[in-house]
C-alpha cells in the first residue's frame, strides 16, 4: 500500500509544539478528512492543544507502508507516527 505522509505541527497550550505524521492511503487527498484524522488522534491524548490548521498540516511525500502501518490503516483509516512532544 502506498501512503501519503502529512507532516503535522500542533501548538500545545503549555507552549510546546507537537510534531507527528498522519499517514493515509495515497488516494485520500481531502484535507478536511485528513485534519479529521489528526483531530481524532488529538482527542485521544490527555494534552490540550489549539487544534490543527492548514498551516500546521501539510502534504510531505508518498511512501510504501510497512505491514504494521498498513494493518493500522485498515483498522482505523489512518496511522500516526509520533515524533516530538506527543506525550
Amino acid at each position: 500500500m502506498k501512503v501519503a505522509v502529512w507532516d503535522t505541527y500542533v501548538q500545545r497550550i503549555d507552549g510546546k509544539t507537537m510534531h507527528f505524521d498522519i499517514l493515509v492511503p495515497d488516494n485520500i487527498t481531502d484535507e478536511k478528512t485528513i485534519f479529521g484524522f489528526g483531530e481524532s488522534y488529538l482527542n485521544e491524548k490527555p494534552i490540550e492543544t489549539k487544534g490543527i490548521t492548514i498551516n500546521q498540516c501539510t502534504f510531505c511525500h508518498i511512501e510504501k507502508a510497512s505491514e504494521e502501518i498498513e494493518n493500522s490503516i485498515k483498522r482505523h483509516g489512518f496511522h500516526i507516527i509520533e515524533m516530538e512532544h506527543c506525550n
